[in-house]
């Protein structure tokens, strides 16, 4: 009996042991370009939207906001917003330093303050970079887990796409004149 508890404590050791090691040998998840100039990537972006007949989603955040980097993490893995995204958008991460030293107040201003909202934060621009929407991430999330609803990310996706926001999607067909 002896023997079998010196094994699982020592076993108990090792495993925990290795799992330190690991969390401190793993860098941690860094979606957004510190060093990105978000002006020139947004224009690329409305660029390509226009091109492919698509909106932009703009997530501004950092980094340093874990909300941030879960819903990337989520937008990636949850196949019906990942293909959503494939489909109607070109995603950006518009990177917002943690320093306020360092932020662009006028890329706030010029998109109507969407900083107002907490990080992250999404913008729906069009081809041509006009802003058609901003959306406070806080109404995506999950009222019980500590993340993001899936259904709500998905509702919000659909009504911001080309097509939901297209008069004639609403036209009663001719043949029904």
């Amino acid at each position: 009996m002896k023997h079998l508890i010196k094994s699982i404590t020592l076993l108990s050791f090792v495993i925990c042991h290795l799992s330190i090691v690991t969390a401190y040998g793993q860098s941690p998840v860094k979606p957004y370009d510190e060093n990105q100039d978000v002006r020139a990537d947004l224009k690329k972006a409305t660029t390509l939207a226009e091109k492919e007949n698509k909106h932009v989603l703009v997530q501004m955040g950092g980094n340093w906001c874990p909300w941030c980097i879960r819903f990337h993490k989520m937008a990636g893995e949850a196949q019906p917003i990942d293909s959503l995204l494939k489909a109607d958008y070109v995603y950006v991460l518009a990177n917002v330093p943690q320093d306020k030293k360092k932020r662009d107040y006028q890329l706030f201003r010029d998109y109507g303050y969407p900083n107002r909202f907490g990080y992250p934060v999404f913008l729906i621009l069009d081809g041509q970079g006009k802003l058609l929407h901003i959306q406070d991430s806080g109404i995506l999330e999950h009222c019980v887990a500590k993340g993001y609803d899936t259904t709500k990310v998905v509702t919000f996706l659909k009504m911001w796409n080309v097509k939901a926001i297209d008069p004639d999607t609403y036209q009663v067909p001719k043949s029904l004149h």
